[in-house]
């Protein structure tokens, strides 16, 4: 028997190339496909400022940060020691995972459809944390609405930082990329 062989591309990557390039080509007149903003990259940071003084905590991180991005983390260490947070330089402080490709794609539709809707009192995300490049940045309390986290089993509710990078000249050619992708943007 003849295997039939399927390419698996990510749901949110067919979206983007068959739905959004079409608009934002129309919608800003860019005359050719590779002028239209995509998402480059997806880089998740989760800070453990108690790691200093007990290690399992990091470990906890680390390994709640593997289930939610699907790739193993880099243990973040200090730059400098602070004395007034007990923090020596050298010493590990968090961890953070950048995601690219089909991954990128899957997280960001598990962000979208899964977790944010799962976010207490959502009202929305703030169009106010773009910077001037045309990137997002979006900080998630608590690792339990993501649905990989089992309650039970972690040690401490830890927040984590979310940065969407994309190739967006502007803040406004970025808004209206992340806007055609789902992000549930706050009305002004």
């Amino acid at each position: 028997m003849d295997a039939k062989v399927v390419s698996m591309k990510p749901r949110l990557k067919e979206f983007y190339e068959k739905e959004i390039v079409p608009e934002l080509m129309k919608e800003f007149g860019y005359k050719n496909v590779m002028q239209v903003p995509k998402v480059e990259k997806i880089s998740i940071n989760m800070g453990v400022g108690v790691a200093t003084e007990n290690m399992k905590e990091l470990e906890s991180a680390v390994e709640d940060l593997t289930k939610i991005s699907g790739q193993k983390p880099v243990i973040t260490r200090a730059k400098r020691s602070i004395a007034g947070f007990k923090v020596r330089e050298g010493n590990p402080i968090g961890c953070k995972v950048t995601l690219r490709g089909a991954r990128m794609y899957e997280f960001l539709d598990r962000l979208l459809n899964v977790a944010l809707p799962r976010v207490r009192d959502f009202r929305g995300l703030p169009v106010r944390s773009f910077d001037k490049n045309g990137n997002y940045t979006l900080g998630i309390k608590e690792q339990l609405v993501f649905p990989e986290i089992d309650y039970d089993s972690i040690l401490s509710i830890k927040g984590m930082n979310v940065t969407i990078n994309t190739s967006a000249e502007t803040d406004q050619e970025a808004l209206s990329l992340l806007s055609k992708f789902g992000f549930p943007f706050m009305k002004k």
